[in-house]
């Protein structure tokens, strides 16, 4: 699941009780990237093994290469856009949620958790199963880039350590 609920530290006093951090889904791991783009240009070659020697091998490997070039791009614009960390912190006095998102400055809320809300707006929302948390007079959303399946699960993981409702 791209979300991690991580341990708090029973030795020190200043850390959070609860705390989770989410991040999008990757389709294509950057493990998986180096042998996809590998892989292509040897499929792009296979048109070309028939033309060596011929001046139609120079005519078709700009053509080829700039494919080649196109799609890796496409692939790094995609993970520099999906660069996003979703950091939520249960203390006893506060909670805290921290989007973190590339060239964007960090985007931060707090509020007392006896008064914060989570809900689940299964319809209305910019995605099904949005979920959001209210609290300090704003209601702000967390986990909009998970699936819905995994939204569903967010909310009953965090109804366990803040109060719930469905909208």
């Amino acid at each position: 699941m791209p979300y991690e609920w991580i341990t708090p530290d029973p030795g020190d006093a200043t850390s959070p009780l609860h705390e989770v951090h989410l991040w999008p889904h990757r389709s294509l791991p950057k493990r998986g990237f180096a042998g996809f783009i590998g892989g292509t240009f040897v499929l792009l070659l296979l048109p070309l093994y028939p033309a060596i020697g011929s001046p139609v091998l120079w005519g078709l490997l700009p053509f080829l290469m700039g494919t080649l070039w196109l799609l890796y791009w496409a692939i790094q614009r995609s993970y520099r856009d999906g660069d996003v960390l979703e950091e939520l912190r249960i203390w006893k006095d506060r909670a805290r949620l921290e989007r973190h998102a590339r060239h964007r400055a960090t985007q931060d809320w707090e509020a007392n958790p006896h008064w914060v809300e989570v809900v689940l707006h299964a319809t209305g929302g910019p995605v099904p199963n949005y979920v959001t948390l209210r609290g300090a007079g704003r209601e702000v959303e967390i986990g909009a880039f998970l699936s819905d399946e995994e939204r569903v699960d967010l909310y009953h993981d965090l109804s366990r350590y803040l109060p719930a409702r469905g909208a």
